[in-house]
């Protein structure tokens, strides 16, 4: 369990202190008369980053809160992005470039919570390889997806050596398969997402876009703001119980939490123990610097401050963003997190 306890202080001094607030403030009772309905979209197939989702359904928290939740497994974060963008969705769980990306392009959507605050996105390389920049893959084959989430920053990343690096582009869904068969030196993805998957067959170790100066967000909530008009109190009872999961699930509760995803999605080839890697992988990207101490899910002004200037600089977004413009705190209430435990 060491590798779930970078943060796990901070979490328990968090998690004691917003359950003292719990017992000063008044609370109303969660449970309407009617659920109010609520449709969730993740980015991908059920991975460590969604034990939240599945673990607050299977206990009934969603319920408790006066919620009727349905989750759909996504096909990537773009398309996550637009489909809540266009309505057929109430929130969605994606990385957060993408949005600010879709955001830019004039689709109403704003984060309603962030919980990979770090970028997560990088190069896997073979583990022993050596490589550790961009420049080490000169000469290399490097797998990624042009229409994903990765597709902008490509050039930015590789910089002087992008014209001798070998691009692949595949599907998404074959990104990590082209990679493990030796069809690609290198693969561009989620590193936390991908390091448990190949470790059994190529061994890897990650180039991270942040460590070449892309400070991105990671994977967090949104909506629309005509839904969040709509449907205020019910999407914000939604944030509030996925984030007291994750604070639930990393307190001591991760084989709980994988147990809840393999019970939810039966059909799928799942696999426990890759699960429960990638929830520890995940947990090393939780915190940014701006974020640490700070109640889990409340996103940074500094931090999306560097990401509209990098996305600025990248072409992504037009310039004069304010950080204000992608997301909104408003919705995290650490008084109401304790309710949904109890």
């Amino acid at each position: 369990m060491a590798m779930f306890g970078r943060n796990a202080r901070s979490l328990r001094t968090w998690f004691q202190a917003a359950a003292l607030l719990f017992l000063v403030l008044p609370f109303a009772p969660a449970q309407s008369l009617a659920d109010d309905k609520l449709s969730l979209r993740l980015d991908w197939i059920p991975n460590g980053s969604h034990a939240p989702f599945f673990l607050a359904e299977q206990k009934g928290w969603f319920r408790k809160a006066g919620l009727d939740v349905t989750i759909e497994d996504g096909t990537g974060s773009v398309v996550t992005v637009q489909l809540v963008g266009a309505g057929q969705f109430d929130v969605g769980h994606a990385n957060l470039s993408s949005l600010a990306i879709a955001r830019g392009k004039g689709l109403p959507v704003i984060s309603i919570a962030g919980f990979v605050r770090k970028s997560d996105m990088g190069v896997l390389v073979p583990a022993g390889s050596g490589w550790r920049t961009p420049k080490d893959l000169e000469g290399r084959k490097v797998a990624f997806t042009a229409g994903s989430l990765e597709g902008p920053f490509i050039d930015t990343f590789f910089g002087a050596s992008r014209g001798k690096v070998e691009l692949l582009s595949v599907d998404a869904a074959a990104k990590v398969s082209t990679y493990v068969s030796g069809s690609a030196d290198a693969v561009v993805s989620s590193v936390p997402y991908v390091l448990p998957l190949v470790a059994a067959k190529r061994p890897s170790d990650g180039i991270l876009f942040a460590d070449s100066g892309l400070d991105l967000p990671g994977f967090g909530l949104f909506t629309t703001a005509s839904t969040l008009t709509a449907k205020r109190e019910a999407i914000k009872k939604l944030t509030n119980v996925i984030t007291s999961a994750w604070v639930y699930v990393l307190d001591g509760h991760v084989d709980e939490a994988v147990d809840a995803i393999m019970k939810s999605r039966p059909q799928l080839s799942l696999n426990a123990a890759v699960l429960k890697n990638q929830v520890g992988q995940f947990e090393g990207y939780f915190y940014t610097e701006a974020t640490r101490g700070r109640p889990f899910g409340v996103q940074s002004d500094v931090d999306w401050d560097r990401t509209v200037k990098v996305m600025e600089n990248a072409g992504v977004l037009p310039r004069g963003s304010k950080p204000s413009d992608y997301f909104t705190n408003d919705l995290i209430d650490p008084a109401y997190f304790q309710t949904i435990l109890r």
